[in-house]
C-alpha cells in the first residue's frame, strides 16, 4: 500500500506502479477505442456535387467514382455543349427526392480534402447511390479507387448511351487536369489517355 509517509524507496516503488497502472490503462483504452472513421454516418443527405454529398455537416465523397466538377461542359447527342456537372448533380438530388429514406455511408478513407469518402446507400439495405450513378451514366467508375467495382454499370450505361454516353465528354479527372485551358470538351468518350 503506497501512502505519503512511505520512506524515499517506497515511494519509488509507488511511482513504479502508478507509472504501469497508467500505462496498461492508455493501453487498453487504445486497444479497445473504435477509431472515428469506422462509424457509419447516417441521416439525410444534401448535394454538394455529382459525386459529393453531405450529412450533419460532414462532407462525404462517394467512393469508387467520378462525376463531373460543376462547371463542366459536356456535348450532347445532338452535338449542344452542356452543364454536364450540374445535371449530374441535379440527378443525385433527384435520387435522394425520390427516395427520402436515410443515407446511411460505411467510410473507406478520407481525401486530400479531409472529406470522408464512403460507400453511401439510401436506407438500410439499400441501392448503392455511386452505383446508381455510374449506372445511369451520370457519373464514372473511377478505376484508380475502385478497383474497376464500378466496371460493369459504367459497361451498361455505355451500351444504353445513358447520360454522358449519349455524347462525348472528358472524364472528369483528365478535365481537372487541364482547366486551365478555354475549351473543356473534346473528342469522342472512348477515346483514353
Amino acid at each position: 500500500m503506497c501512502n505519503l509517509h512511505s520512506v524515499a524507496s517506497a515511494s519509488r516503488d509507488c511511482l513504479r506502479r502508478f507509472d504501469l497502472i497508467l500505462r496498461l490503462l492508455i493501453s487498453a483504452t487504445l486497444l479497445t477505442a473504435r477509431p472515428a472513421m469506422a462509424e457509419n454516418i447516417i441521416g439525410l443527405a444534401s448535394v454538394i456535387d455529382g459525386d459529393t454529398i453531405e450529412i450533419h455537416g460532414t462532407r462525404i465523397r462517394l467512393w469508387g467514382i467520378d462525376a463531373p466538377e460543376g462547371n463542366q461542359l459536356c456535348r450532347g447527342d445532338d452535338s449542344e455543349l452542356y452543364r454536364c456537372g450540374q445535371k449530374a448533380a441535379t440527378a443525385l438530388a433527384g435520387l435522394l427526392y425520390v427516395i427520402p429514406r436515410p443515407v446511411t455511408c460505411v467510410p473507406k478513407d478520407r481525401d486530400r480534402y479531409s472529406r470522408v469518402v464512403a460507400v453511401c446507400k439510401i436506407g438500410d439495405p439499400g441501392p448503392d447511390i455511386a452505383h446508381w450513378m455510374v449506372l445511369n451514366g451520370h457519373a464514372l467508375d473511377w478505376p484508380k479507387y475502385s478497383g474497376g467495382h464500378y466496371t460493369e454499370a459504367q459497361q451498361r450505361a455505355e451500351r444504353a448511351s445513358a447520360g454522358l454516353w449519349a455524347g462525348s465528354f472528358v472524364e472528369p479527372w483528365r478535365y481537372r487536369a487541364v482547366t486551365g485551358m478555354s475549351f473543356h470538351v473534346c473528342g469522342d468518350q472512348r477515346a483514353r489517355a
